[in-house]
């Protein structure tokens, strides 16, 4: 039970699968507000130009 404890705690593979998921986490957070704010000007765009536009 020793030597598994040891070779556990001196094991990397899931100290770097960690740090990929949290990375992966953090692009998905970026992702998730570019798109967000991407979606609120187009938004403001398409309402600029319904306004131009004249009552049919």
């Amino acid at each position: 039970m020793k030597k598994f404890a040891k070779r556990f705690l001196r094991d990397n593979r899931a100290v770097t699968a960690l740090e990929y998921g949290l990375i992966a986490g953090l692009i998905v957070v970026v992702i998730g507000a570019t798109v967000k704010g991407l979606g609120v000007q187009l938004n403001a765009a398409f309402a600029a130009i319904v306004a131009l536009l004249p009552a049919a």
